[in-house]
């Protein structure tokens, strides 16, 4: 079975339909990040989520790490699904579900090394869902995802199997090496941004490249 494809750093909504129109089964919409690329103020990312279609989920990519303030940021912006860029420092995803019981929450896991795969099990016990990355929450200027970097699909392949909850692939994806990331880690799902970006845009060609690769058109 093909992965579902969730095109983020969704940047107006234009971009929105483009990707939908395209194929994408979820979107991405970037809160205040640290750094990295796509992010947009939340009125917009509002706007935009109130005219995705049905079917088609929409992520909010928070960086917050308290309970409390991924719950008001979901309310301010009223997004189906919440991406939590890092680690929880205060609550639990239990009570997310609490506050939001119709709100899916997927937890971004960096994988950095083999201990990434105790982290990302551990997560998935909670969660509805893990994406792997490439980030590093590690640094002083913490790397929460845009990266364009790919990291060890050996470690995501492991992830996979021993997960109990749908995991998606990011990190430095694109037309010319995600059939082999598909083969390598078989996720339910993958995820990128800036590899259908030219100058930042969406860039319509690199998404048709994109969508055939994934799907061998």
């Amino acid at each position: 079975m093909k992965p579902r494809v969730k095109i983020c750093c969704i940047s107006s909504l234009e971009e929105a339909q483009a990707a939908v129109q395209f194929g994408a089964s979820a979107l991405g919409l970037v809160g205040h990040m640290p750094s990295g690329p796509g992010v947009i103020p939340d009125d917009l990312i509002a706007q935009i989520a109130q005219q995705i279609p049905p079917g088609v989920s929409s992520f909010l990519l928070t960086s917050h790490t308290k309970v409390d303030q991924i719950i008001q940021h979901q309310q301010i912006v009223k997004t189906n699904t919440i991406q939590i860029v890092d680690t929880l420092t205060e609550g639990s995803h239990e009570a997310i579900r609490l506050a939001l019981p119709a709100i899916k929450i997927v937890q971004v896991i960096h994988v950095i090394n083999e201990n990434t795969i105790d982290e990302a099990l551990a997560a998935a016990e909670t969660a509805d869902a893990l994406l792997l990355d490439s980030g590093n929450p590690n640094l002083r200027v913490k790397e929460l995802g845009g990266t364009g970097r790919v990291h060890n699909w050996d470690i995501s392949r492991k992830i996979v199997e021993q997960s109990n909850k749908p995991v998606f692939l990011a990190g430095g994806l694109n037309a010319e090496n995600v059939q082999a990331a598909i083969e390598a880690a078989q996720p339910f799902g993958i995820d990128l941004c800036s590899g259908v970006r030219t100058g930042g845009k969406l860039d319509l060609r690199k998404l048709d490249g994109f969508f055939k690769a994934v799907y061998n058109l």
